[in-house]
C-alpha cells in the first residue's frame, strides 16, 4: 500500500515538473519574440544645413525634418537629443554607436540599406540642375559632359555624375553654401543636387545669381535612417509617420516649408 503511495506521488511530481518545465519553456519562446521597449530619448544626427530641410536659424535648428522628427518623436513617445554632424558622417555614426536615428533627406540606397535600417519613405525628391542666371549653354543634363559639376560630399547626386555624365568632374563639397558658391563665382560650371534644396537656395540666396535648369532626374525617396538591431524603433518611427500622415500634421508641416500640400501617393 505505501509502496503504491509512493509511486503515486513520484508520478504527480514528475508530472508537475513536467507542467512546470513546460510553462518556463512557453514563457521563455514568447518572450523571444516580445519587442523590447522604446528608450525614453535617442541621439539623433541632424546635418548642419540642408535647407529647407535642416539649418540653424536665430542660434537654433529648424527645417522641415526638424519638425517632423519632433513630430514622429512625440507620437511614438520619446524624447529627441539632437546632435549636428556632416552627412558623410552619419551611417558611420550609427554604425558605431554614436547616433541611434539619422535625418537629414537621406535617400534610401540599397548600398545604405546594408549598413542601416530605413523607416518608411517621408518624402519624394529628385535632382535639379543650378547654373549662373546668365548662362545659356546648359539647359538640360546632356550639356553637363565635361563640365565641372559641384554637388555635396556622399550624396546620391555625386554618384548620378560619376555614372551618368559622360567626362564630367563631380567636385564635392562638405557643406552646401560651399558647392553654390563654387557655381557663383565660377570655379564650377553648375550645380546638380535634390531638387527641394536647389529650389530653396536659389529662392532665398540666389535669385540674382542662379537658375534651375531641366527637367527633374532620378526620383528619390527620403527615409529616416536607423541603427540597426532596433526593430522596435524601426516599427515605431513607422506608425508615428503613418499617424501623422493620417491626422493632418503631416501635411501642416509639409505646407509650412513648402508652401503647398504634399503631392498625393497615387
Amino acid at each position: 500500500m505505501n509502496h503504491k503511495r509512493r509511486l503515486l506521488a513520484g508520478g504527480a511530481m514528475v508530472a508537475s515538473l513536467a507542467l512546470m518545465t513546460g510553462l518556463t519553456a512557453c514563457s521563455s519562446d514568447s518572450g523571444g519574440d516580445a519587442e523590447a521597449p522604446l528608450e525614453d530619448s535617442y541621439v539623433v544626427a541632424t546635418d548642419t544645413s540642408f535647407v529647407p530641410f535642416e539649418f540653424k536659424e536665430d542660434g537654433e535648428y529648424v527645417g522641415f525634418d526638424i519638425d517632423l522628427i519632433n513630430a514622429v518623436a512625440d507620437e511614438a513617445g520619446f524624447k529627441v537629443d539632437l546632435k549636428t554632424t556632416n552627412f558623410d558622417g552619419m551611417i558611420p555614426g550609427l554604425q558605431t554607436g554614436t547616433f541611434d536615428i539619422a535625418i537629414a533627406g537621406m535617400t534610401i540606397k540599397p548600398e545604405r540599406a546594408e549598413k542601416v535600417d530605413f523607416s518608411d519613405p517621408y518624402y519624394k525628391s529628385g535632382l535639379r540642375i543650378g547654373v549662373p542666371i546668365d548662362n545659356e549653354d546648359i539647359t538640360s543634363v546632356e550639356d553637363l559632359e565635361g563640365k565641372n559639376i559641384a554637388t555635396r560630399l556622399g550624396s546620391t547626386s555625386a554618384d548620378y555624375i560619376n555614372n551618368n555624365i559622360e567626362g564630367a568632374k563631380a567636385q564635392t563639397f562638405e557643406q552646401l553654401d560651399q558647392a553654390y558658391l563654387a557655381v557663383q563665382n565660377g570655379t564650377s560650371d553648375a550645380i546638380l543636387y535634390d531638387a527641394p534644396n536647389v529650389a530653396y537656395y536659389i529662392k532665398t540666396k540666389g535669385e540674382d545669381s542662379l537658375k534651375m535648369v531641366g527637367e527633374l532626374l532620378e526620383a528619390q525617396d527620403y527615409g529616416i535612417a536607423i541603427a540597426q538591431g532596433n526593430e522596435s524603433l524601426v516599427k515605431a518611427i513607422d506608425k508615428a509617420l503613418s499617424t501623422l500622415k493620417e491626422n493632418g500634421k503631416y501635411d501642416e508641416i509639409y505646407q509650412k516649408w513648402f508652401g503647398e500640400a504634399p503631392p498625393s501617393d497615387d
